[in-house]
This record gives C-alpha cells, sequence and structure tokens, in this order.
C-alpha cells in the first residue's frame, strides 16, 4: 500500500504551463480520481506519478520515498505502481495467462510462484475460466480485465488508471465501475484514476480532485463535490445544473428580467447566479417560488425530462417524476419549487465555465 505526497508540483511544456501548482495528499488505500475536460492537466499528472513526465518543479513521494524532485528521479519500473492505460495495451499473440504473468516473468520468477500469482489475479478480476484465449477472442471488457490483471499480479502499492472505459460501450462502462471499485476494496490498494466521466468519479471515488485549465477547482468526496460546487465551472461539470440571472440584495434574489424573488440570506450581493440541480426542482399546479410555462416534456422511463420556460424567456430544465409526464402538457402553467440552490458572483461574461482561482 502506499501514500502519495505531492508538494508544490508544476509541469510546464515550452512555454506552455499544462499544470500549476499541485499540493495534495493521497492516503494510504484511499480511490482518488482527477476529474476535469480534455487538456486540463489531469494525466499530464497521473504521468508524473507513474515516471513517464518529470515535473518542472516540485516534489512527488510515493510511501516513504521520494520519486520525484530536483535531485532524485526514480523510473517507472522502480517505483512500485501498476497501471492500465485506456487503449488496454494487452499483447495480442498471448492468451490471458501469459498477458497477466508477463510483468512476473520479466522479473525471472519462478514458474511455481509465477503460477500461483497468476492464478490469484485472474481470480480476482474474474477471468480464471478464460485463461487459455487469446486477446481476439475476448469482449472489450473483458480485456479490460486482463490489462487490470496484469498490473495487479505484481502486488503494487499503487494503481493507476487511465481513462480506463472510455473505449467500453455503456453497458460494460457501468459493469466494470463496480468491478474495479469491488477489487479495489477488497485488495485495499491506493487507487489514482483520471476520466472525464462525472459519474465514474461519483460511483467510484472516495476523493474527487477537479481539474481546468491546470488548476484545481475542488477537492472533496462525490458528495460535497455535488451537493456544494465552489463554482460555476464545478457546478457545470458535475452534474446537471440550471443557470439563473439574478440580482442579490439583503434577504432577497429578483429573476433578472421578471419581478419574481426568492428569499435569500447569503452574501453575495448585485448582480448574480442561481444555480439549481434540475431534480432538485418540483413541478406544482398552484403555488411555488418562481412561475412560469411547460415549454416541453420528454418521457425517459424512469423520469420526464421537462424544459419550463421564464417570464424572460429562460428555459429551466425540470427532471420529474415518470408520472409528471401524464399529469401536465406542453403550454400549462407552471410553478416551480426547489429543495435548494447555489448563488455565484456574475462578472458579466456569461461564462459559465470560468476560472475561479
Amino acid at each position: 500500500m502506499a501514500t502519495i505526497k505531492i508538494e508544490k508540483v508544476r509541469k510546464c511544456f515550452g512555454e506552455v504551463e499544462v499544470l500549476k501548482e499541485f499540493n495534495q495528499v493521497f492516503n494510504d488505500g484511499e480511490f482518488v480520481t482527477l476529474l476535469g475536460p480534455s487538456g486540463c492537466g489531469k494525466t499530464t499528472m497521473l504521468r508524473m506519478i507513474a515516471g513517464f513526465e518529470k515535473p518542472t518543479s516540485g516534489t512527488i513521494t510515493i510511501g516513504d520515498r521520494v520519486v520525484s524532485s530536483a535531485k532524485t528521479f526514480v523510473p517507472p519500473e522502480k517505483r512500485d505502481i501498476g497501471m492500465v492505460f485506456q487503449s488496454y495495451a494487452v499483447w495480442p499473440h498471448m492468451n490471458v495467462f501469459d498477458n497477466i504473468a508477463y510483468p512476473l516473468k520479466i522479473k525471472k520468477l519462478p514458474k511455481d510462484v509465477i503460477k500461483q500469482k497468476v492464478e490469484q489475479a485472474m481470480e480476482v478480476v474474474h477471468l480464471s475460466q478464460y485463461a487459455e484465449r487469446i486477446p481476439s477472442e475476448l469482449s472489450g471488457g473483458q480485456q479490460q480485465r486482463v490489462a487490470l490483471g496484469r498490473a495487479l499480479v505484481a502486488e503494487p502499492g499503487l494503481l493507476l488508471l487511465d481513462e480506463p472505459l472510455s473505449n467500453l460501450d455503456a453497458k460494460l462502462r457501468e459493469s466494470m465501475r463496480f468491478e474495479i471499485k469491488s477489487i479495489q476494496q477488497k485488495l485495499g490498494i491506493t487507487v489514482v484514476y483520471v476520466t472525464h466521466d462525472q459519474v465514474e468519479a461519483m460511483t467510484m471515488s472516495d476523493k474527487v480532485i477537479v481539474i481546468n485549465n491546470g488548476i484545481v477547482q475542488q477537492v472533496g468526496h462525490p458528495i460535497d463535490i455535488y451537493r456544494r460546487p465552489a463554482n460555476q465551472f464545478v457546478a457545470a461539470f458535475v452534474g446537471k445544473i440550471d443557470f439563473i440571472p439574478a440580482v442579490a440584495a439583503d434577504g432577497i434574489l429578483t429573476v433578472d428580467g421578471t419581478a419574481q424573488t426568492i428569499p435569500y440570506d447569503g452574501s453575495v450581493r448585485g448582480k448574480a447566479v442561481l444555480a439549481i440541480r434540475p431534480e432538485s426542482i418540483h413541478l406544482r399546479r398552484d403555488a411555488g417560488v418562481l412561475k412560469g410555462v411547460l415549454d416541453s416534456k420528454v418521457f425517459m422511463g424512469d423520469i420526464t425530462d421537462c424544459f419550463v420556460r421564464l417570464p424572460n424567456g429562460k428555459n429551466v430544465r425540470v427532471i420529474a417524476p415518470p408520472e409528471a409526464y401524464d399529469e401536465y402538457n406542453a403550454g400549462d402553467e407552471v410553478y416551480l419549487d426547489f429543495d435548494s440552490f447555489h448563488v455565484y458572483e456574475d462578472d458579466g461574461t456569461g461564462d459559465a465555465t470560468k476560472i475561479v482561482t
């Protein structure tokens, strides 16, 4: 097992700073996800932990050993890590057993030790019955489990996963999320997981680190990230959100372009952005906080996806129960109630994905 300590780590490619100062501790046995859009710096951070990239400055410590600093650099093969890539990276000419055994053969371990460890790894990733199959005879999910077994067979203290599910279809991604988390909990291994998929981050992580443009935006448990987003970028990137322009004053929020008001006891004053999760909004017939007209509705099986047009022309998304599809019709006058909301300062740019530093 391993604790990772990252201190004042930066990374530049030429004149471009792709990762600004990064300071974090990943605890022993913790499942940490680096979450953000493409190009935000999350994979660069993972590659520096792995030893595939050198930090421009700062120190990385794995366990009690400094692996990257101004004076020290430990190569990847000596860092006691396992890694799973987006592209499976399994040997097409080797069967499952030999693919998983490859790291142990490189170490020239005795054949009986290799057999024992590979059989244990295959059992963990549920591939025992496929030992003799080659990758072309396996599904995408099974091939990714081969890569996972190979990463685990040498019993590393740290497991790094770089978008490992992005090439799988939706059903396989769902099942693999549960499998990876189950394996991590069973082994108690420290995991650093990189993804742009907020569902993966929410369902598997003990800690989520949201990154944008090389800047850490928020760090916390998935529930905290979702319920208490630090800024508009996090609110928009993690989950669904309605942004409504408003004006904040003492004790009240006024929806921009309307006379509709909401009680408010927060600290923001002046131009503001009201942020509400669509699933927190309830459709009402007779009374509510806001009033509008049901513009459209779509039956999705377990929910009804609605859009309500406010008097200022702003459309608000509402995720309603399935029975709402039969209870409301397009053109109906409706009221909106909501359980919770967030208020952010509006800088006047209309950019919900601005960086907050």
